[in-house]
């Protein structure tokens, strides 16, 4: 029987462990995919922590997974085998319950999510439901592309759906895994890019990536800067911290929106502030596989590219601690040789 490697955690807390397993056969509507580099991602404490109840160990993470379809199970119509592809966090819907009857696939009440529902890309094949597959375009490499499967869609998706139009000011509040990311694409977009992020020393980065302007958080009140330019139409809050989150949403223009895409506790924010501007506060989930492959298309148009640290598979739990750590520029990403 053909193996494969994967790297595994078989137990909350536990370490990883590169272990030899049986190469999976595809089951009906699904496909199998030699993966050829995969993200890693903060969400993927979620099966190292054990965080999530009832995840099925031993668990295999990873969901920035980019490949090359190896074979195809019965009833798929769509994928072929040698097409290149990614999978994302999304990990595939149901198809019939209410929420996927009105076509909120991400809403799903038997969602898939990648790397917990089922084994992820921290391997060397992966098997996956055809329905949460996106298409690589050929300019992109599976480094390049893995990373976008879930920070980039995550950001590109929120920034597409955030109501701003060409010209507006767009903010991007944090300029790491996330932010560095937002930044190109609110830039690529047409939006006037505000880059906000602690410390002088990131402003070339940030203009580097294509940002129109800079604020200092650590210099000043970033939240009165933005109202100084007329107001943020959209800010795009990358960070973790639910205080500062809470205290940039007042530089939100009228009608603006801040757009929620890093985890924290609680925020806070005046509802006076809300009623009297027409503002709102929205989280924004990833996106499904279709967002995924608009993703793709749009970085591998617009030169949108990830910064990443390119590590061997046999790393992975060095990858892990360095992501974990939050010293990574910006993201890892792990290969398989």
């Amino acid at each position: 029987m053909a193996t494969m490697r994967v790297a595994q955690v078989s137990r909350p807390k536990g370490p990883f462990e590169l272990v030899e397993r049986p190469i999976p056969e595809p089951a009906a509507g699904w496909v199998r995919i030699k993966v050829q580099a995969c993200g890693i991602c903060h969400s993927d404490s979620i099966v190292k922590e054990g965080s999530f109840p009832n995840i099925p160990y031993p668990r295999v993470p990873g969901h920035e997974v980019a490949g090359v379809i190896d074979a195809v199970g019965q009833g798929v119509a769509a994928w072929q085998k040698g097409q290149r592809v990614g999978v994302g966090w999304f990990g595939g819907n149901c198809g019939y319950c209410d929420f996927c009857r009105r076509g909120e696939f991400f809403a799903c009440s038997n969602l898939k999510t990648t790397g917990i529902s089922h084994d992820g890309g921290y391997a060397e094949y992966m098997v996956a439901p055809a329905s949460s597959v996106a298409l690589m375009p050929n300019d992109l490499s599976p480094v390049e592309a893995a990373p976008l499967m879930c920070a980039g869609v995550t950001t590109f998706n929120a920034l597409r759906n955030s109501g701003a139009r060409g010209g507006d000011v767009v903010a991007v509040f944090g300029l790491g895994g996330l932010g560095h990311l937002g930044v190109q694409y609110a830039a690529k977009m047409g939006f006037r890019t505000v880059a906000i992020a602690r410390g002088k020393d990131k402003e070339p980065l940030a203009k580097k990536l294509g940002a129109a302007i800079y604020i200092d958080s650590a210099a000043g009140d970033a939240a009165a800067e933005l109202q100084k330019l007329g107001g943020a139409k959209a800010i795009l809050a990358t960070v973790t911290s639910g205080e500062a989150m809470s205290a940039i949403t007042y530089g939100l223009a009228m009608n603006g929106t801040i757009l929620v895409i890093g985890a924290d506790s609680s925020m806070e924010v005046s509802p006076i502030f809300l009623l009297t501007g027409c503002r709102s506060v929205k989280g924004w989930y990833s996106g499904t596989s279709i967002d995924s492959q608009d993703t793709l298309s749009f970085s591998a148009r617009s030169g949108v590219r990830s910064m990443n640290e390119v590590l061997p598979f046999d790393r992975a739990a060095e990858g892990y601690d360095r992501m974990i750590s939050g010293k990574a520029r910006f993201r890892v990403v792990l290969t398989m040789g």
